[in-house]
């Protein structure tokens, strides 16, 4: 499994992919947090807080990562390499993972340079230092696992075309729909809003970024990254078939 992470790393950066990737997360959050006029501007809020990145960063992943993850098994079958790749003396379940873990390290890349942010708020604050760390932590866990369960999706929807944009589309969709879907379904269904509201990822999220690391919160992410990478190798054991 390790060397199916280095080679997608290795392609990532090989590649204007991987600088593109952690370029665009930067330079947008940058631009609506610190440039433009709008609700998500932190000077215009008034509060020593990254609310406005973590509610802005979800919605830039949705495009992201798909963007990422498109290529992942779309350009194996397009190229004909997945066949050969299938016959490395790898289980599938490691090939899945390998390319999984490739594409959620490079994320984490272009997250861990917001960690500046960070020290900004805190330097900005009155009196200096005043942060909520509680809130924040959690917000940053709470995007690992959104990150990984955007990943699995991703690589899931890879399978299902060797068309890349193909794929883009119905990852950025069923992303969408897993973040926010629910979240709009519980507004039209009377009296379950709790209920349908609690199977989208932006409730649990949401639910993190108090500061409260529930195992229910966990639990969800992982069932939702496991769920869909175990859908890719369905998708690849009918494929090798």
């Amino acid at each position: 499994m390790k060397s199916i992470i280095l080679r997608e790393i290795k392609s990532f950066f090989g590649s204007p992919i991987g600088y593109l990737v952690i370029a665009i997360f930067l330079i947008s959050n940058g631009l609506f947090l610190w440039v433009f006029e709008g609700d998500y501007n932190i000077l215009k809020t008034g509060y020593a807080d990254l609310t406005p990145f973590f509610t802005l960063a979800p919605w830039i992943l949705i495009f992201l990562i798909p963007a990422v993850t498109m290529r992942s098994f779309s350009d194996e079958k397009k190229q004909g390499t997945l066949e050969l790749l299938l016959t490395k003396p790898l289980s599938i379940w490691e090939i899945v993972n390998g390319k999984f873990f490739g594409s959620f390290l490079l994320i984490i890349l272009a997250i861990i340079p917001t960690l500046i942010y960070v020290k900004v708020i805190s330097d900005l604050g009155s009196p200096e230092g005043n942060i909520d760390m509680g809130s924040t932590i959690g917000s940053y866990f709470g995007l690992l696992f959104l990150i990984a369960s955007y990943s699995a999706i991703g690589i899931f929807t890879s399978t299902l075309s060797e068309n890349q944009i193909v794929a883009f589309i119905i990852a950025v969709f069923l992303c969408f729909f897993f973040y926010f879907g629910f979240e709009g379904l519980s507004s039209l269904i009377p009296g379950s809003n709790s209920f349908v509201s609690a199977l989208g990822m932006q409730n649990h999220f949401k639910s993190m970024s108090r500061g409260v690391i529930d195992t229910r919160d966990i639990i969800y992410f992982l069932s939702i990254a496991t769920a869909f990478l175990s859908f890719t190798v369905y998708q690849l054991k009918s494929y090798k078939a």
